[in-house]
């Protein structure tokens, strides 16, 4: 490390500093909506990928099965989400957005465009690009490290 473990350390008190901020924002953007952000991270799964099977939906939240459906239920209690049958799997059950789930989404995205637009509108590229490199490369560490098992 160039500068040493203590600048590491203070880098890192940095980055769980962010997270608490960003988190924070993020329920109270999502509790205008009514969702929690679990929820809100299904929804976005699905708009970004498409109609699913609930297992699949699990798979990519990184949740087990019964904790997708407990969300589900709500989410289509909500008349944010529909389940029905798969096209050619009798077993499956394939989850999508309705039409005010796919409302829903696209007003959080432009909550989330428009804090994008806010935070970075004055940063030079050049440093927003070096900024993004950095994030990807410890996020890339970080996920290493979590596979490792530490």
């Amino acid at each position: 490390m160039p500068e040493g473990p203590a600048a590491a350390s203070v880098s890192l008190d940095r980055l769980f500093e962010l997270a608490e901020v960003l988190g924070a924002m993020m329920q109270r953007g999502v509790g205008e909506w009514g969702l929690t952000t679990a929820r809100a991270g299904v929804l976005w799964t699905l708009l970004d990928n498409g109609s699913m099977t609930q297992r699949a939906l699990a798979e990519r939240r990184g949740v087990t099965p019964r904790n997708v459906t407990g969300l589900l239920d709500a989410l289509e209690m909500d008349g944010l989400i529909a389940r029905g049958a798969h096209p050619t799997d009798r077993r499956a059950t394939l989850v999508s957005l309705t039409e005010m789930g796919r409302s829903v989404t696209a007003a959080l995205r432009g909550g989330r465009d428009g804090l994008a637009a806010e935070l970075f509108a004055d940063m030079p590229e050049v440093q927003l690009a070096a900024f993004r490199a950095g994030l990807e490369t410890t996020i890339t560490r970080l996920r290493g490290i979590e596979q490792a098992g530490c």
